[in-house]
């Protein structure tokens, strides 16, 4: 959007401009906004810039006439005291001191998730590798994690699901798994399950692709179309799967089907069974929801990856007769209509990414702001509400402007995890 450059004394109430100043050396919580009083008018008359910015098509109203005579900006009109404006002035600095603080706190929520996160994964490869050779031990330890997860998931009502840290293509298999049990978990959670439910769901949905183990590399990693040979081997990957987990008595009994029966479809259209409807175990049906929706953002091959909210979007248009339509309004209500991992932009025509959803205020979800003004580590993550903002659209990553792909570092693999929503807004 075009603006157009003026001096301070044509600005006015109602006029959307950008300062010409760093950060750190005006009261304001960005460089662009929309000057709101009359005290907002003269604090940047004060700040001792000769012109600004003005975006003609984002302000209420027009520029002032150039004035006739040099004019004092400093003077404070005689309806606006010298003490009112010394308050404006402190309260938008301490306004914008605690949305710092506001912000600071949030970064050290995202490093101790990330934290957590790194663990799990760290304990799903961990499984995967002990499985073949010491398959006691590897049940053992993700009984481990499933519950703790669960506990974690079932101590607060609300829940803040975060987008985490880039992943190794090669250990793909390992997040994929983990991506898939804590989002059907949250699904089971959100769906009034029982806790062994839950369970029962973070297990199978954690060993659900264990078959691909013994699937080629070659195969798993090809990017052009499989013949009919290696279509029908990668097939064989529930069987595997329930090979495996059959090594050992302790694994859930009821955890088997989501293994055996994810890739079945309601529709009968499914493998390797060809089941339909109330054939497919209901703890599947809700996990074969989550599996696909992850696939759709990780596929194969990686340059056919959708972003979060089109793969919603794709599940909603293509999958009537083949998910269950109830779980699907589940996950969306999870994620949010813009899943976190989703770049967007904004009603005032900024673009970031979203960071994070809270389950109980999912219209408003954490967005990382684009702002060439500010240093990307120190980039303002906002929340639409307080802001007043919207969301009006997607975008895709591989179309952004180098530099703000550089700055939003958006990923190519989105993975989740979630913390408490306690103490959040």
């Amino acid at each position: 959007m075009s603006s157009i450059k003026v001096t301070v004394d044509r600005i006015q109430v109602g006029n959307y401009i950008k300062l010409p100043l760093g950060w750190c050396d005006h009261p304001f919580m960005f460089n662009n906004f929309k000057i709101d009083t009359e005290e907002q008018l003269l604090l940047i008359r004060k700040l001792g810039v000769s012109h600004v910015a003005v975006y003609p098509q984002r302000s209420d109203n027009g520029l002032l006439p150039p004035p006739t005579s040099k004019i004092d900006l400093t003077t404070v009109p005689t309806d606006i005291s010298n003490l009112q404006l010394d308050r404006v002035h402190r309260e938008l600095w301490e306004s914008k001191q605690g949305n710092i603080e506001k912000l600071k706190s949030h970064r050290r929520k995202i490093i101790k998730t990330e934290k957590n996160f790194k663990s799990a994964a760290v304990q799903v490869r961990s499984v995967m590798t002990k499985l073949a050779s010491r398959p006691l031990n590897a049940i053992d330890e993700a009984s481990q994690l499933v519950g703790n997860m669960a506990e974690s998931l079932l101590k607060e009502e609300h829940i803040v699901l975060h987008l985490m840290s880039e992943t190794k293509e090669s250990e793909n298999i390992y997040y994929h798994s983990l991506n898939v049990s804590v989002l059907s978990m949250l699904l089971a959670k959100m769906k009034g399950l029982a806790v062994d439910e839950i369970k029962t769901i973070g297990m199978g949905a954690l060993f659900h692709d264990m078959g691909k183990l013994k699937i080629p590399p070659q195969i798993l990693r090809k990017k052009t179309a499989l013949t009919s040979a290696e279509l029908n081997f990668l097939k064989l990957h529930p069987k595997y799967g329930l090979d495996f987990v059959n090594l050992v008595d302790t694994f859930p009994e009821d955890a088997k089907a989501i293994i055996s029966q994810h890739h079945e479809l309601l529709d009968g259209s499914g493998y390797p069974q060809g089941l339909a409807g109330d054939n497919i175990d209901p703890l599947v049906q809700l996990v074969s929801v989550v599996n696909k929706y992850d696939t759709l953002c990780h596929p194969l091959d990686i340059t056919k990856a959708r972003v979060p909210s089109n793969a919603l979007s794709w599940l909603y248009k293509n999958s009537e007769n083949k998910y269950n339509q109830g779980d699907l309004k589940l996950l969306v209500k999870i994620l949010g209509i813009y899943p976190p991992g989703s770049v967007v932009r904004l009603s005032n025509d900024q673009i970031g990414m979203v960071l994070s959803v809270n389950s109980d205020r999912l219209l408003y979800p954490n967005i990382l702001i684009y702002d060439p003004e500010v240093p990307r580590a120190e980039a303002p993550i906002i929340d639409l509400e307080e802001r007043q903002l919207t969301i009006t659209g997607v975008l895709k990553p591989d179309k952004l402007p180098e530099r703000i792909y550089e700055y939003l570092n958006p990923r190519s693999r989105i993975n989740y995890y979630f913390e408490s929503a306690k103490n959040e807004k």
